[in-house]
């Protein structure tokens, strides 16, 4: 028995027939539903672009963190740091002098970087002390963990260098 054709004379299109998903045979199958999906993506696009909008300044202060630890330390015990002056004898007082006017410079570069006063300045000034004590560090004694701590901070100064626009900024 054949199908009755439509009045025009065209014969219909046959009837498809889903699987048992439900789904059509091209569509490969989501691992999420669509509506989870687009959420997950929606977060997850939401916390890309908070950590690039965030990340200089956090990036900024840690290092400020960092250089205010040391110039704390060496300016109240200075003592402790006059063995890594180099070329000088460590018990000199024109070592302390040096540990002490060291200590209050990455002082000053820590309040102005986590205050954000010319940050990208700072971040600069803070490279070359860290390039110093990074060659001086490596030509006393070596290749060692100090260096290496050193030169991953000095990164983070060279990487807030590049950085036109952070939050948390003071500005004229």
């Amino acid at each position: 028995m054949t199908d009755p054709k439509p009045e025009g004379g065209a014969q219909r299109a046959p009837l498809r027939v889903p699987r048992a998903s439900g789904r059509p045979p091209s569509r490969p199958s989501p691992s999420a539903p669509p509506r989870v999906q687009r959420r997950t993506d929606y977060v997850l696009s939401d916390v890309a672009t908070t950590a690039q909008t965030w990340a200089p300044t956090v990036a900024r202060v840690s290092l400020g963190l960092v250089l205010g630890w040391f110039g704390y330390h060496e300016l109240v015990a200075p003592e402790l740091w006059t063995g890594y002056v180099p070329i000088l004898a460590a018990g000199s007082s024109v070592t302390q002098v040096l540990v002490l006017a060291h200590g209050w410079i990455l002082l000053v570069l820590a309040v102005a970087l986590v205050a954000g006063i010319v940050p990208r300045f700072a971040a600069a000034i803070a490279c070359l002390l860290l390039l110093e004590i990074v060659i001086s560090l490596t030509a006393s004694a070596g290749l060692s963990d100090l260096v290496l701590r050193d030169l991953g901070v000095l990164g983070l100064a060279i990487s807030l260098i590049g950085r036109q626009e952070q939050r948390l900024v003071l500005n004229r």
